[in-house]
């Protein structure tokens, strides 16, 4: 039976990083076909098409398996599975046009075919970028990235569900546990008996297992998955060669919250995704009331929103798509870890957090800063964000998440994080130059003569008038940024009346001006058509 079909598939040896060692080896070099599914074939069954499959033969070990994966082949699978694969098999498999994976002894077939098809599922979604962050696997690898340590995620009968792939030391009992897909019972007996699991069940808080080198066990931290009261499975870091980061249960406890929504979303195949309703939440086109009673949250609660972007993103489409996937990662992580109930949603370019019963932005301002400053070192990507104003009510969230992106827009590059407080003025200008810009009805004619003059005639008149303008008047300072006599700023100040007749006395006029100066300087005009 073929499962968890994938459009356009995924190379067989990307497939293999993403299972990770020690489950399957590669038998066969030279082979990376794509893999658009996953089937299983017993011997004794009939074969059917597997075209583009990878076909788990179960039943047959070794050189037993030769039929099956003759038969395989020539129904077009990409690749076979089987157990304690010999080097024979291998050049059956060759000879047949077919990869073969050798599949470790301890290793149930029903718990490779889950984790086969996630990871297609989730290629497949990436493909439409519609990946949310809720993927297991994605979780643990992210959650390895900021704990520094090695991370499986377990539902509530222990067995696992995701981990993250690694290059650090793993102890015998994440070895086993990969391997068997559950924790070996003769040490979840230990933790029954040190009482870890009753802590894990009764309540919200990070555990440390300490490390037990006479048995094999290095230092953990433990986290239960938790809806309300009810307990969904446990999210576990083990510390590899260095010593866990520094804030490695913050970002635990936001990952136990994350893994909670895809589990529950699991149990509810029908209901809207939880992106979806964040960004109907943002953008207004969902009912407040509808997105919190889908959430779990009070409608009435306050909110404030954070928006997040990169400064100067990469032209290459594949990459930039890859950057704010990895920016919506890590947002909701440490997002759900600073507020319980944090929402997490995109739209076009930008990461959005909607952080409920956030009355109070000093600490979190510390919290933003962080999450940019990883991004930044995690991307290569300058990361900026924007905190809007708190809101007192759910249905006031789109006036936040504007206040922040208008934050956002005014931000110059040495900022990383900033709110309205910061920069109104910078923030009312912009928006001021904006509505100049978009009704070139009320431009003067008198500042288009201006830049028409120093546009044809290649004179300093505008540079001078706006430099004159922003000093307030001083003409020693104007001079001296412009490396000029007092006497010619002056002049040219004269020329300016002379030219486009601005009567410089006149604040109303001067502030008029020195808009429509901002302004094309800022969209990059240089000359512009005179009307009388």
């Amino acid at each position: 039976m073929g499962v968890g079909r994938s459009n356009n598939g995924l190379g067989l040896r990307q497939l293999l990083v993403a299972i990770g060692l020690p489950l399957v080896e590669l038998r066969t070099e030279h082979a990376d076909p794509l893999v658009r599914g996953v089937a299983i074939l017993d011997p004794d069954d009939e074969p059917g098409g597997y075209a583009g499959e990878l076909v788990l033969i179960i039943g047959a070990r070794g050189r037993e398996a030769a039929r099956p994966v003759r038969a395989a082949a020539r129904r077009g699978a990409a690749a076979v599975a089987v157990k304690e694969a010999t080097d024979e098999l291998a050049g059956i498999a060759d000879e047949s046009g077919v990869a073969l994976l050798s599949v470790a002894a301890p290793v149930r077939w029903d718990q490779l075919e889950i984790v086969v098809r996630q990871v297609l599922d989730s290629a497949t979604l990436a493909e439409g970028f519609s990946d949310e962050p809720g993927d297991l696997f994605s979780l643990a690898q992210t959650l390895a990235l900021l704990t520094g340590g090695s991370v499986s995620i377990e539902d509530a009968g222990n067995r696992v569900l995701a981990y993250s792939r690694s290059d650090d030391e793993v102890d015998e009992l994440r070895r086993l546990s990969i391997l068997g897909w559950q924790g070996p019972e003769s040490y979840l007996a230990l933790l029954r008996e040190w009482g870890v699991f009753e802590r894990l069940r009764s309540g919200e808080e990070v555990v440390r297992i300490e490390p037990h080198p006479e048995l094999g066990i290095r230092r953990r931290l433990a986290v239960g998955i938790r809806a309300g009261t009810h307990h969904l499975g446990t999210v576990w870091v083990q510390e590899g060669r260095e010593r866990f980061a520094e804030r490695a249960e913050s970002a635990l406890l936001g990952g136990a919250r994350l893994a909670a929504v895809h589990l529950l979303r699991q149990r509810s195949e029908h209901g809207r995704s939880r992106e979806e309703l964040v960004n109907g939440l943002l953008t207004g086109h969902a009912s407040p009331d509808l997105v919190a009673g889908q959430l779990g949250l009070d409608p009435a609660t306050p909110a404030v929103v954070v928006a997040f972007t990169a400064r100067e993103p990469t032209a290459d489409e594949p990459v930039r798509e890859l950057h704010l996937a990895e920016m919506l990662t890590m947002v909701s992580v440490h997002m759900a870890s600073y507020r319980k109930g944090a929402l997490v949603g995109a739209d076009g370019a930008r990461v959005y957090a909607v952080l409920p019963d956030a009355r109070q932005l000093s600490g979190l301002v510390a919290e933003v800063t962080d999450v940019a400053e990883v991004l930044t070192r995690r991307t290569g990507v300058r990361v900026q964000a924007g905190l809007g104003s708190a809101v007192a009510a759910l249905r006031d969230v789109r006036a936040s998440r504007a206040e922040a992106d208008r934050v956002l827009d005014a931000m110059g590059a040495a900022r990383s994080v900033a709110s309205i407080a910061d920069l109104r003025a910078e923030v009312l200008l912009g928006e001021t130059l904006a509505l100049l810009e978009a009704n070139p009805d009320l431009h003067d004619p008198a500042v288009a003569a201006l830049l028409a003059h120093d546009a044809e005639h290649g004179s300093e008149l505008v540079p001078t008038l706006l430099a004159w303008l922003d000093a307030m008047g001083d003409v020693r300072s104007v001079a001296a940024a412009l490396h000029v006599h007092p006497n010619t700023v002056r002049h040219r100040l004269r020329r300016v009346g002379t030219v486009s007749g601005i009567d410089l006395g006149d604040p109303r006029e001067r502030l008029s001006c020195h808009l429509q100066l901002l302004l094309a300087v800022t969209t990059g005009v240089t000359t512009t058509t005179v009307r009388g």
